[in-house]
C-alpha cells in the first residue's frame, strides 16, 4: 500500500508518487448520471486509463452544477436526461458562468435534435452511451495530452 500526497496551488492539483517522487497534474472529473451503474462504469473506465485523476458523482443535475461550481473540475460527463436539472440546462449554466470545463454529453438519446442544441449551448463532445461510450477513452486522453502541454 503506497500513501498519495495530494499538493494544491490554487485550484490545480498535482502530486507526489511515492515511487518515482515526479510531481503529477490531477485532472478534476465530475461525472453526473441518474444511475449509479452507469456512474461506477465511467469511474472503471477512467481507472483503466493510464492518468490521474480526482473524481466527483453527481445523480442529478442541481448537484452537478453544485459540485461544477465548487471545483472547477477540467471536464464535466453530463447525461442529457437527469432529475432536478437536465444535463442541457447544466452545460448552459457552466458557460454562463464562463468557466473553462470542458463538457462531455453522454446520453442514451443521442438524437440530431439533441446533439445540436447541446453544441449550441457549448458542448466540447458528445458521445451515445451505447455505441461511443469507449471513446470517453480518446476524450480523456486529448485532455490529458492538452493538459500536460498548456
Amino acid at each position: 500500500m503506497f500513501a498519495l500526497t495530494i499538493f494544491t496551488f490554487g485550484e490545480t492539483l498535482k502530486y507526489n508518487d511515492p515511487i518515482t517522487d515526479k510531481k503529477y497534474l490531477l485532472m478534476k472529473i465530475v461525472i453526473a448520471d441518474d444511475s449509479s451503474l452507469l456512474r461506477d462504469r465511467i469511474r472503471s473506465l477512467l481507472n483503466s486509463i493510464n492518468h490521474n485523476s480526482v473524481v466527483y458523482e453527481a445523480e442529478n443535475g442541481v448537484e452537478a452544477l453544485k459540485l461544477i461550481r465548487e471545483k472547477e473540475p477540467d471536464l464535466a460527463i453530463l447525461d442529457i436526461r437527469m432529475p432536478e436539472m437536465n444535463g442541457i440546462e447544466v452545460l448552459k449554466k457552466i458557460r454562463e458562468m464562463k468557466m473553462k470545463t470542458k463538457v462531455c454529453i453522454l446520453t442514451n438519446y443521442p438524437y440530431p435534435q439533441y446533439k445540436r442544441r447541446c453544441f449550441e449551448a457549448g458542448a466540447d463532445y458528445f458521445l451515445c452511451k451505447t455505441e461511443n461510450f469507449e471513446d470517453l477513452n480518446i476524450v480523456i486522453t486529448e485532455l490529458v495530452h492538452s493538459e500536460k502541454k498548456g
